[in-house]
């Protein structure tokens, strides 16, 4: 199945950020340096990219005049490496030392084979490089306490990040080699290591399974599900009508503040540039976002086996069901009633099913990137997902049908 490939190949938020670009260099699209003036012809696909964890796809048909815009986000809740990461116990292990990157489900990072993956910045002769690296073998594991040790490790035990759940590199004949798998792998020395942002991922490759293989699960699963079915919507479609835009942002998990996250003006300083690169007033640019539409896209939750009264009394979405199109009252969610009609005729013209999704009224549900990145582009906005379980789980399953749905989806969006 290509999307598990596609989340078994992109273990962090760069790595995912170079597959997709590598994709779409594949399909002819040309790169943009946001560092260099830009170029913008039209009938052209491009691409740029910030920090090397968030990118924005175009393309820019002629006499096109609205964007239609398709977001989501590459990152996924994880624990990140800290400096100097290395610690002794007793003289007898050496741990990793990390902190939590996002709100994850703790017990399910435990006992599983982990790795480590990012990038690193390297000092070259004529100044840095950044260079990927993917230890590809599971090196590490967090392990739990016995339940001789700890009665209460099934009556709600609560963990402590910086006691419980701090990985296992090796005995103490492992000290002092961390830094140097690393720049092996990098095919650096150590010492040319400045500077790191390396990241805990759960191995194992994503399976199909149930009764009738409608069920798949893998880490990750939020949002590189969305962002998988954006690009391959984005590819396929004919982009004849508006201008087109895919952006995959980064640090959604961690509130998306930050210059590659969907509230910083990386969606509108493209946007801006593609009107510039079309000679566009400014008032001509600020017309163009009146006239545009865009989706936000994030993963929701899917009725739960054991826990039905989890979910709202009669909006209650399922695995395989169709796109989830998600409502909020106080905003956490941007679809309103004109937006969400615009949503359910693409909806019709692919013939994909949707669902609606609330949370329930007495739940306060996560938000996503929607309501954000509207603060630096205001166009009309529906937000959607798709439905699965176990959400910010180190294993996450979702419905083996659904993400085709999104992709016929995008490609109307985009057509």
């Amino acid at each position: 199945m290509q999307l598990l490939d596609f989340i078994e190949q992109s273990p962090t938020a760069f790595h995912a950020v170079k597959n997709a670009a590598d994709l779409l260099k594949a399909a002819g699209a040309a790169y943009l340096p946001e560092s260099q003036e830009w170029k913008v012809e039209p009938g052209k696909t491009y691409y740029t990219i910030r920090n090397a964890s968030a990118l924005i796809a175009f393309t820019v048909p002629e006499g096109a005049h609205a964007f239609r815009i398709f977001a989501a986000h590459a990152d996924s809740p994880s624990f990140k490496l800290k400096e100097n990461p290395e610690l002794v116990t007793e003289g007898k292990y050496v741990r990793l030392n990390v902190e939590r990157y996002g709100g994850m489900i703790y017990s399910t990072w435990l006992d599983r084979p982990l790795s480590v993956a990012g990038r690193v910045i390297v000092r070259r002769e004529n100044g840095f490089a950044t260079r990927l690296v993917n230890i590809d073998r599971d090196l590490l594991l967090i392990p739990n306490v016995a339940i001789h040790m700890n009665r209460e490790a099934n009556e709600g035990f609560k963990m402590n990040p910086q006691t419980d759940l701090l990985p296992l590199f090796g005995g103490i004949e492992a000290k002092d080699r961390f830094m140097k798998l690393i720049a092996a792998e990098a095919g650096v020395e150590e010492d040319q290591i400045i500077g790191h942002d390396l990241f805990l991922y759960p191995r194992g490759r994503g399976t199909v399974w149930g009764a009738d293989n409608e069920f798949i699960s893998a880490p990750r699963i939020d949002d590189l599900e969305c962002a998988f079915a954006g690009l391959m919507g984005f590819l396929q479609a004919e982009k004849a009508k508006n201008i087109s835009v895919l952006a995959i942002f980064d640090n959604e998990e961690v509130g998306s503040m930050s210059r590659q996250g969907a509230a910083s003006t990386f969606l509108s300083d493209t946007l801006t540039r593609i009107s510039e690169g079309l000679g566009d007033t400014k008032s001509a640019y600020f017309s163009r976002i009146a006239a545009s539409y865009m989706i936000s896209a994030d993963n929701g939750h899917a009725l739960h086996p054991n826990h039905p009264e989890k979910t709202d009394p009669s909006n209650r979405p399922v695995l395989n069901g169709g796109i989830l199109l998600k409502y909020s009252a106080n905003q956490r969610y941007t679809t309103d009633g004109v937006s969400a009609a615009v949503f359910k005729e693409i909806c019709r013209k692919a013939e994909v099913p949707y669902q609606i999704f609330f949370n329930r009224s007495d739940m306060l549900g996560g938000g996503t990137l929607g309501n954000i990145s509207l603060t630096q582009v205001p166009a009309m906005t529906a937000d959607i997902g798709l439905a699965q379980l176990a959400m910010h789980s180190a294993y996450e399953t979702a419905g083996a049908k659904d993400e085709a749905y999104m992709e016929r989806f995008v490609k109307e969006l985009f057509s």
